[in-house]
């Protein structure tokens, strides 16, 4: 067993739904073993509040989050990452910048809840859709034998994962 513990940057176009839920789950779910962040190619400048509201339901933090750039992350200074995960199609398409150290990336598209068009429980089940789904990717990943299994295993784990229930129309079809 190792005392590492492992940067993981979730990655959205606009930073605030489906990235914002990643991070909050993993860093409670992840037990100290990991430190998530989140960022967007094209952040929104604010986080959805129907966001925060699943968190809050479910018994995640939901405070001190910021929509964010993804350029914050490739900054000297910033943490080193250890994993990159993107959660949405647009953001897997687009050129990402050059992340220090490698590390390992997969996509794990889940659909935007934030584009549900629709009464308020419409809303909200579009979000809770989309907190199960990232949970139960999240689960996957950190039961994961992180330091036990060789690099190329991992990948190929870290990239089916992607393709659990509730995978996006190019997670679907990925590997």
């Amino acid at each position: 067993m190792t005392d590492k513990t492992y940067n993981v940057l979730f990655l959205c176009t606009g930073n605030s739904a489906r990235s914002i839920l990643a991070e909050s789950i993993l860093n409670k779910e992840g037990g100290g073993r990991f430190k998530a962040f989140s960022a967007g190619s094209q952040p929104k400048g604010e986080v959805n509040p129907h966001a925060l509201k699943e968190l809050a339901a479910l018994g995640y933090p939901s405070t001190g989050f910021s929509s964010k750039s993804w350029d914050v992350f490739a900054e000297p200074g910033a943490p080193e990452m250890d994993f990159i995960f993107t959660v949405c199609d647009s953001a897997a398409g687009e050129a990402c910048p050059v992340w220090i150290g490698h590390p390992m990336t997969a996509h794990w598209g889940v659909e935007d809840p934030a584009a549900v068009v629709g009464s308020e429980v419409d809303i909200q089940q579009a979000f809770a859709q989309a907190a199960r789904f990232l949970k139960n990717r999240i689960t996957a990943f950190i039961n994961l034998p992180l330091a036990s299994i060789d690099r190329m295993a991992l990948e190929q784990h870290v990239r089916q994962i992607g393709s659990l229930e509730g995978a996006s129309v190019k997670s679907a079809k990925a590997e």
